[in-house]
């Protein structure tokens, strides 16, 4: 599939997803948030695609939020509609993704950028990225998951703070605050994330998907998440990774899992 704003590269059983939009910064308008939708859909189908790295062109931005000049004029409907679609389509598409999602955040990660990143499975920074929610600057509040992700990865207080202040945050706070992993140079960020998604490509991918499923049911109303786990963990026992990972084991060599 051929794309206009976002590049799709596959390299070793890792995808890596580029949007490019470089003179916008990268910022998120209905067209790209459509072809993400698809290209995280395609890597997420494609059984050789072990992990999935999304990054942005360029040096200045991962994302540097949505395109404002789509929406500026919508009423509260059409605003409504647009936070829903906006979810449903990329956001909570990729949180809940069977393919483990990396986010690289190079440069600046705000508004929808940062909304993006946290719905990514971790986030890695370099030491020159920018973050923040700055939406009531505008006056309006994050409207692709910000204020729940957000609390969930730094905790109340310091999201309240982050969104009211309409302020950014760099890499090491973000770092120090749990928002992101991890933080390297801007010429190690794309290696690093790499380096951590081939050890994950040696692991069982039925499981890794399992474990997606039950580590996100802890922040779902009105679901139990040790029952999801429970679930998942019986589930493994039907795979034939779960056969060829316990063999390997037993037989004290590598296991080569096939991924069903």
């Amino acid at each position: 599939m051929s794309y206009a704003n976002i590049l799709l590269e596959e390299n070793n059983g890792i995808a890596t997803i580029t949007i490019n939009r470089p003179k916008k910064l990268n910022a998120l308008n209905k067209e790209t948030i459509n072809e993400l939708h698809d290209a995280f859909k395609e890597a997420d189908l494609d059984k050789n695609i072990k992990v999935i790295i999304v990054t942005g062109s360029g040096k200045k931005a991962f994302v540097a939020g949505a395109d404002i000049s789509e929406f500026a004029h919508f009423n509260v409907d059409e605003g409504t509609k647009l936070a829903a679609r906006g979810q449903e389509l990329l956001f909570n598409f990729v949180e809940n993704l069977s393919t483990p999602a990396i986010a690289a955040i190079n440069g600046f990660a705000l508004g929808g950028g940062l909304e993006l990143a946290m719905a990514c499975h971790f986030r890695v920074a370099s030491d020159n990225a920018k973050m923040g929610l700055p939406e009531v600057s505008l006056g309006v509040i994050p409207g692709y998951g910000g204020t729940q992700r957000l609390s969930q990865l730094v905790g109340k207080g310091r999201a309240m703070e982050l969104i009211m202040t309409a302020g950014m945050v760099d890499a090491n706070s973000a770092l120090s605050s749990g928002l992101v992993n991890h933080v390297t140079a801007p010429e190690e960020l794309l290696p690093f994330c790499e380096k951590i998604a081939g050890k994950i490509t040696r692991n069982s991918s039925v499981a890794i998907g399992a474990a997606i499923k039950a580590v996100n049911a802890n922040f779902k109303d009105g679901v139990n998440g040790f029952d999801i786990e429970i679930q998942e963990f019986g589930n493994c026992f039907g795979s034939e990774d779960f056969t060829e990972g316990t063999n390997a084991f037993l037989e004290k060599r590598k296991a080569n899992f096939p991924g069903k």
